[in-house]
């Protein structure tokens, strides 16, 4: 498992936005940099940089993603027909960890993996309990009947902080969601701006 679970409040800090959105951030406090160099005035960031900051913003808002699982993401977009940077997005916003975290079910997309890692989830019926299983249209995931009293869960079904997508229809009552398309990037709710084209450059150069 990724040592980022333990760090997750570091990360908007070091990419210089709030990119979940959440109150609790710390840059929502010190809108800067860590370090000692933090607040200096930020200079002009070359080609390279700018697409590894888009890079490492879009990994970091997955959660618990490696480098190698995150360019295999990458590999695979790249191999399809089509624009590899919709068809990224689309693939990442496919991962079972990502409906939960998108259904509201949970509260934050490291809690979506965790929860999912401990088979708290069924996807049409069969517990699964791997955050990269990829949903497809048409699939029901609901929360395991013993489940469904976790105060975890019932606290992210009352926030207010972010809107439920419309390519996933949920059901609050019964605790389902139904995965009814692959988002292109412009349906993804993103907080903060991504730039996956800029991921793409940095891969392929």
């Amino acid at each position: 498992m990724s040592k980022r679970i333990q760090a997750k409040y570091k990360i908007d800090r070091r990419v210089g936005e709030n990119i979940w959105g959440r109150p609790k951030s710390p840059f929502n406090r010190r809108d800067y940099k860590p370090g000692m160099h933090g607040q200096r005035r930020q200079q002009k960031q070359s080609d390279f940089g700018q697409q590894l900051m888009a890079k490492q913003k879009l990994k970091g808002y997955y959660g618990n993603m490696t480098e190698k699982q995150f360019r295999k993401v990458y590999e695979e977009a790249a191999r399809k027909r089509g624009n590899t940077a919709e068809i990224m997005i689309g693939l990442l916003e496919q991962r079972l960890d990502m409906v939960v975290y998108r259904a509201k079910f949970v509260p934050t997309v490291f809690a979506a993996r965790q929860f999912v890692n401990h088979a708290h989830v069924k996807v049409n019926g069969v517990r699964t309990n791997i955050p990269s299983y990829r949903v497809k249209p048409g699939d029901v995931i609901e929360i395991r009947e013993k489940s469904k009293n976790m105060a975890l869960v019932l606290e992210a079904l009352q926030l207010a902080e972010r809107d439920i997508p419309d390519y996933i229809d949920v059901d609050p009552k019964k605790m389902t969601a139904t995965y009814v398309r692959v988002p292109e990037f412009a349906d993804v709710p993103y907080a903060a701006q991504m730039e996956p084209s800029l991921v793409v450059e940095f891969y392929s150069s």
